[in-house]
């Protein structure tokens, strides 16, 4: 296996810090946080550079907040100037990592994404008869940091470069509680293993797409799936062969705890397609696909704020009309017409009259 050094003076290069910041500020210009830092951005930029180069930089403080939908989540933002160092470490080290990754893992990666998903997970269940559809329990809070670590390393040599990724690494702020007993184990070894990436880091996200990787080509290869794919931590078999499925999951189940990882015990089924299968918001059935009930709760309820924000001049037209119309373009991918026409034709926004 090819490894890759001397990656390094293509990190820190100022145009590479430049291309960095427009990334980390897209969608987020006009935060404060941006703002002062694009006030003086290269100043800012040059501190960084230096900082990097003599090796002193180190990870800001995390932002950490609770989200309840779809499902309760620590979130952990960073600071922007560290973003702005994620990206700069993803423009280098990704594209090595992405020729490795197999054609069906869409999430967090260029031209891929949910709606391509979406369509490749419809095209295997109508040409299948039953699914073994996953969920990895608690996914980025498990993530064991040494076999991290090493897996990078299998592709990387370049020491300043891996100076960079574990100070990244190791900068990871305590995640939730994720403590599992695997064969060989003591009573301390959950305690004593670093675990978890913060979910919100571009570099989280892109780790995460390395931690899966081999299991990826394992169940490929090894299993012999033609008809696999994976979303972050959501992943399907699909097969005419329900004992086939039913071995797989136990070769499932024996591999990812190499990874210190468990499936899911309650979301983790066998099942036949013509039932239907819940994946990235949709259900989908043999002859249509409907927007999931718990999705279409939360989009009414994001259109109530919505009105809300609009009223008071929180929100400008612009802003309001691109929610929209983003809205209206991801549920085109399901059989929802009379659905569209129904929401959109009962939603009002209207300021409030000035005093």
């Amino acid at each position: 296996m090819k490894r890759y050094g001397n990656l390094w003076p293509q990190i820190i290069d100022f145009e590479n810090l430049l291309l960095a910041a427009r990334k980390a500020e897209r969608g987020k210009r006009f935060r404060p946080n941006v703002l002062a830092f694009n006030d003086n951005r290269e100043r800012e930029l040059l501190n960084l550079h230096q900082a990097l180069k003599r090796q002193t930089y180190q990870p800001g403080k995390y932002q950490v907040f609770q989200v309840y939908s779809p499902k309760p989540r620590l979130i952990s933002a960073a600071p922007y100037r560290d973003r702005v160092v994620h990206h700069a470490l993803c423009n280098v080290i990704q594209p090595i990592f992405e020729r490795t990754f197999i054609f069906d893992s869409y999430a967090n990666r260029l031209g891929f994404g949910t709606h391509r998903a979406l369509r490749r997970f419809t095209r295997f269940a109508r040409t299948s008869r039953y699914v073994l559809q996953c969920d990895v329990r608690k996914y980025f809070p498990s993530i064991d940091l040494s076999i991290l670590k090493a897996m990078i390393r299998r592709k990387i040599k370049c020491r300043d470069t891996l100076w960079l990724i574990d100070t990244i690494i190791d900068g990871s702020n305590p995640q939730e509680l994720a403590i599992e007993y695997f064969p060989g184990d003591t009573l301390l070894t959950p305690l004593e293993r670093r675990r978890g990436l913060p979910i919100g880091n571009l570099t989280s996200q892109f780790f995460a797409n390395i931690y899966l990787n081999g299991f990826d080509h394992f169940v490929k290869e090894s299993l012999k799936a033609p008809k696999y794919l994976r979303y972050v931590d959501d992943f399907a078999l699909f097969s005419d062969d329900d004992d086939y499925l039913a071995a797989a999951r136990i070769a499932i189940e024996d591999y990812l705890a190499t990874l210190r990882l468990k499936i899911h015990p309650i979301k983790s089924q066998l099942f036949e397609t013509r039932h239907g299968a819940n994946f990235v918001g949709f259900r989908v059935l043999p002859d249509r696909i409907r927007v999931r009930n718990d999705n279409l709760r939360r989009a009414r309820h994001r259109f109530k704020r919505l009105q809300v924000a609009y009223a008071h001049d929180k929100v400008s037209f612009d802003r309001l009309t691109c929610s929209l119309q983003s809205w209206a373009a991801h549920l085109k991918h399901g059989n929802t017409g009379t659905l569209r026409e129904a929401i959109f034709s009962e939603l009002r926004f209207s300021k409030l009259p000035q005093c």
